[in-house]
């Protein structure tokens, strides 16, 4: 072969490769979530709370639980149960532990009607689940 076509084959293959990586730099990186439907529906939940209200305690935590939920649903993680899906994805939080005792309190509520839940227990898992739909980018 002549030392031009070599040249030639070879700057292709560069460029070929260039856009390639181009290509994987610049592509989809999870999952894109509607922000502004999740805040929206976080601050309704935050806003139930309701310090003089124990019933806002336990709904404010299952609503919270579930909106978590949601996101890891659209996301695509796996599993049959928000606990399944919380095995998937624990590398995404930043506080794995504070997100499973959350969502054990969300079972327990479901699980024990008699359960009796403090205002601080509630405004504190509201937190918890904030941050775990920062964590994922769903707010």
């Amino acid at each position: 072969m002549d030392g031009g076509v070599v040249t030639f084959v070879i700057a292709i293959l560069i460029v070929a490769v260039l856009i390639f990586v181009a290509i994987l730099l610049t592509g989809k990186r999870g999952h894109h979530f509607n922000m502004e439907q999740y805040q929206t529906r976080m601050l309704e939940i935050e806003n139930g709370l309701k310090q003089d209200n124990p019933a806002s305690f336990i709904v404010s935590i299952i609503n919270g639980d579930k909106l978590l939920d949601k996101a890891l649903i659209e996301m695509g993680v796996p599993g049959k149960t928000m606990g399944d899906r919380l095995k998937r994805a624990g590398d995404k939080f930043s506080n794995l532990n504070a997100v499973w005792r959350a969502h054990k309190l969300r079972n327990t509520i479901a699980h024990e009607s008699d359960l009796e839940i403090s205002y601080k227990q509630a405004y504190n898992a509201l937190a918890v689940y904030r941050q775990a739909l920062k964590d994922l980018g769903a707010i």
